[in-house]
């Protein structure tokens, strides 16, 4: 039955949808072997992308003459999505010298990947492909390295083509400033603009626009009776502050806070953000009201406004964490009540057709095969649960498919389609639907992770069922507790049954609570029933059930305080005290 799986993995394809992020690929070479022995290669590299089971040529590099250790100048520019598998051939051409083109090039060989093994991979081993995509004796290895710099992994790629060849691939991700910066101001002898009692001072930040226009980026509480006062600390992302350009003007006023709203105005000054991070000592500027600058010959100022705190906060990206070596831990949960039906009948749900994957087997080799390029060992748990199992055939809602408890890990996601398919003989489908089991299971692991305090494991439980749960209580209390760990959920609704009460669990329409009313602390849910893609590619099902995944881990570890891994730190701090 290997076909199911190739087949499931032949028809996937791209479909358009915004773009998560961009990476950068640069290539390099070394080692190129002489097709010519009266002269060295002149290499090109070629990069293709698959789509709907044909590759397209992307882009190629220039042709460096006479080399045959080029680094090439040309970046090549992807569009990432976690969602989707994303093939990639790197084909690599000795150029006649004086043409350009591909027809009378030598073809040197090729490397193909998926993208997700290049922003997450640290080694990976493969056979070179030479012409007509057969593969020689000849080796390709990949090793990425812990990243260096910003949001850098690199994948390195030898292979022994005759002489050495050293084919190197650089990625690094290409997005916008979501840092945010944490400031806060106080203030000394401000004006009194009020008869009976001390002015009620409040500050305003602006940022003054390319086209003349201010935006109020931040307006800060009012101190009552109070002409020195310390405004509270608040976080602000610096494209609001300064549209990520650190020398953009700011224009800071100070207002006298009226009931009435006619607030009166203190003073004012301009500064910018990189004024502000660059002063040693603390920052201070004289508060000045222009029109009493103007009228009153010894006018000083209307008071001092001190810079008490500048902190920039690094927000890391899903890739961040992927290329600091979070790897994801893909665990499946397999239905197996009666209502599937008998698996020897052709209409049952768990039946195997010799040429044409169930709903169960296309979910999971869907969203498996994206999950797999970011798991290093490709070892993945799979679980079934309400059937009677052997020996004693009693009931379980989170037995090992492959029958070994002490190590219910499937060698890739082949390995667990075999290991489902030898199963189903060997058990007796039964019931309840009872998932709160599962989900308590692989929380139990995501707790483990949780006390390293590192971005070490995020965990992906992706539930297979065929109908509405009969745990739902149970369910809800095990996902609210799991929302507060590395871990996320997906569940697929196999077959024509009305999940309409599974839409709970997701959350979309409002907030999951546990039956004694605790929230979940973050949305980690995704439910979507295979019958809205019976008539779609199995891509489109795995970009549904995938595309808040990525959000999901950043909101995990950004809420935690949690760097990626072997990251450099690219906090800065000043605090000063006036």
């Amino acid at each position: 039955m290997s076909n199911i799986y190739e087949s499931a993995e032949a028809t996937l394809g791209f479909i358009s949808s915004p773009c998560l992020t961009k990476v950068e690929l640069r290539v390099a070479c070394r080692g190129i072997s002489d097709r010519d022995a009266l002269s060295k290669p002149d290499p090109c590299v070629v990069l293709k992308m698959q789509s709907h089971g044909q590759w397209f040529e992307v882009d190629r590099t220039e042709v460096i003459r006479s080399s045959s250790g080029p680094v090439f100048s040309k970046i090549f520019l992807v569009d990432y999505y976690f969602e989707e598998v994303q093939r990639l051939r790197f084909e690599l051409h000795d150029i006649s010298s004086g043409n350009n083109g591909l027809r009378d090039a030598d073809f040197l060989g090729a490397m193909e990947c998926t993208l997700g093994q290049i922003v997450s991979q640290r080694k990976l081993t493969k056979a070179l492909l030479k012409q007509g995509n057969t593969a020689g004796k000849s080796s390709i290895m990949v090793r990425t390295p812990l990243p260096m710099g910003l949001r850098l992994a690199r994948l390195f790629v030898t292979s022994k083509f005759l002489l050495l060849t050293f084919f190197k691939v650089t990625a690094e991700e290409l997005t916008g400033n979501d840092d945010y910066v944490e400031l806060s101001f106080s203030a000394r002898k401000l004006d009194d603009k009020d008869f009976f009692s001390k002015s009620d001072p409040f500050l305003e930040i602006f940022r003054l626009n390319d086209d003349g226009s201010e935006s109020l980026v931040h307006r800060t509480e009012t101190v009552m009776n109070n002409l020195s006062p310390v405004w509270k600390s608040f976080k602000v992302s610096l494209n609001t502050l300064c549209s990520g350009h650190q020398e953009r003007e700011l224009k800071c006023t100070v207002w006298d806070w009226d009931s009435n709203g006619k607030h009166d105005f203190i003073g004012e000054f301009q500064t910018t953000f990189k004024e502000m991070r660059a002063e040693p000592e603390g920052k201070q500027w004289e508060c000045i009201n222009p029109k009493y600058q103007m009228k009153k010959k010894n006018y000083r100022n209307s008071g001092l406004i001190f810079l008490n705190h500048c902190k920039i906060i690094k927000m890391y990206s899903f890739l961040d964490y992927i290329m600091g070596g979070c790897q994801i831990q893909f665990t499946v949960a397999i239905d197996f009540t009666a209502s599937n039906g008998d698996p020897r009948n052709s209409c049952s749900l768990h039946y195997i057709h010799p040429y044409q994957p169930n709903e169960y087997l296309k979910a999971l080799v869907a969203v498996g095969e994206i999950c797999q390029d970011y798991d290093s060992d490709k070892m993945f748990p799979a679980f079934g649960f309400g059937a009677l199992i052997p020996p004693d055939f009693k009931v379980s809602h989170d037995f090992a498919v492959n029958f070994d408890e002490d190590n219910p890990e499937c060698a890739g996601i082949q390995g667990v389609v075999e290991a489902y398919q030898n199963c189903l003989p060997k058990i007796q489908l039964y019931g309840p639907t009872n998932i709160a089991p599962i989900i308590q299971k692989v929380a139990s692991s995501a707790s483990e992770e949780m006390h390293t305090k590192e971005a070490m494991e995020y965990f992906i439980l992706l539930i297979l069922t065929d109908g509405v749960i009969t745990d739902m209580a149970d369910t809800r209390e095990a996902i609210v507790h799991a929302s507060h760990l590395p871990m996320s959920v997906i569940i697929v609704g196999v077959g024509n049954a009305d999940f309409t009460d599974m839409q709970i669990l997701d959350g979309d329409d409002g907030i999951l609570r546990s039956p004694k009313g605790e929230p979940v602390l973050r949305d980690i849910v995704q439910f979507v029933p295979f019958k809205d893609f019976k008539h779609a590619s199995p891509a489109a099902l795995a970009k549904s059930v995938l595309a808040e995944v990525p959000n999901q881990v950043v909101d995990y570890y950004n809420a935690k305080g949690i760097k990626p891994k072997c990251m450099s730190d690219y906090e800065t701090s000043r605090t000063f005290s006036p």
